[in-house]
């Protein structure tokens, strides 16, 4: 559970940081959303997924 919470802060610190440092550049790419096939949305949603596994059992090998 500790480690499902410490995900959880790491990721509200990095999408913070993004709001903060660079709000116009996310909203250009929130624009940008309703142009790409909805493929390729899925098929990033999922190579970040698999990238964030195999960081979390590279750590925890």
């Amino acid at each position: 559970m500790q480690d499902i919470l410490l995900g959880f802060a790491f990721f509200l610190v990095i999408e913070g940081l993004v709001y903060a440092l660079a709000p116009s550049f996310l909203v250009a790419m929130a624009k940008l959303l309703p142009d790409m096939p909805e493929g390729a949305i899925r098929l990033t949603g999922l190579v970040s997924v698999a990238l964030g596994v195999g960081l979390v059992w590279l750590m925890h090998g």
